[in-house]
């Protein structure tokens, strides 16, 4: 299971940027490509936090659909699954979103 070994550099990112501060809230973005599966996700997150500064935070997880641009039409699609063509049928394209793997925010103590 990749996402333990995710959630265990996530948590030691956010502990060391948050500098010894409590964390109590994570937003993480995860994009639908990224064969990362959110509820495994917030498992090792409780599992990864214990005795860290992010024991007890909450873990929000916001899914990032994955579009693309069709080169050949220009048309902006969404992509379920890897090699999804566009509507007209071309398959070259550019990636817009769904590769996402980012903290997008965190909240700490103020002091």
């Amino acid at each position: 299971m990749h996402e333990l070994s995710l959630t265990q550099s996530i948590v030691e990112t956010v502990a060391e940027h948050a500098r010894g501060r409590r964390v109590h809230r994570v937003i993480l973005e995860v994009g639908r490509l990224t064969c990362v599966v959110p509820s495994a996700l917030q498992f090792c997150f409780e599992v990864a936090t214990v005795g860290t500064a992010l024991e007890g935070a909450t873990l929000d997880i916001i899914e990032i659909a994955a579009q693309a641009r069709c080169r050949v039409c220009g048309d902006t699609f969404v992509q379920d699954t890897h090699g999804v063509p566009c509507g007209c049928g071309a398959r070259d394209f550019t990636r817009i979103s769904g590769e996402e793997l980012r903290v997008k925010q965190y909240e700490v103590d103020a002091t």
